[in-house]
């Protein structure tokens, strides 16, 4: 049976509410935890077309694992704020697949990350995207 892929043509926007356990002891969103967010933006996106992380591993022996991050904060999020977090794929490789995720409150940017995503396998060793995985992270178009 071959697998049905649903690459978002849009990006993917992910709801967060900031509860008293994000933030820091200024009641505002400790810096790690926009990277807590990041990762569930992108498992939502991979859930978005049609996969999840442990049928990718049980099906083709791989992990999706960070290789570089670059983040910007650029305003503070609160104590019970409403943000939101889209995840988009600026571009893709045999190897990788490079996504933009960006923080909104209000309409307003608060942080912005630049995420590369690799496969290994469960040992470590760099391991070539499957096709149908690359199908489903399509760039976003503008």
């Amino acid at each position: 049976m071959t697998k049905t892929i649903k690459a978002p043509a849009d990006p993917h926007i992910l709801p967060v509410r900031v509860y008293y356990e994000d933030t820091d002891a200024h009641g505002i969103v400790y810096h790690a935890n926009y990277l807590k967010f990041a990762e569930r933006g992108r498992t939502e996106y991979l859930r978005a077309t049609g996969f999840d992380h442990h049928e990718i591993k049980e099906k083709y022996n791989l992990l999706l694992v960070i290789r570089h991050i670059e983040i910007d904060y650029l305003a503070p999020a609160r104590l019970d704020d409403m943000i939101e977090l889209c995840t988009k794929v600026l571009s893709r490789g045999r190897t990788s697949i490079v996504m933009e995720q960006v923080f909104t409150r209000d309409g307003k940017t608060i942080a912005k990350m630049k995420v590369t995503v690799v496969g290994v396998t469960p040992e470590g060793k760099p391991l070539l995207l499957p096709p149908v995985l690359r199908e489903g992270f399509q760039e976003t178009r503008s």
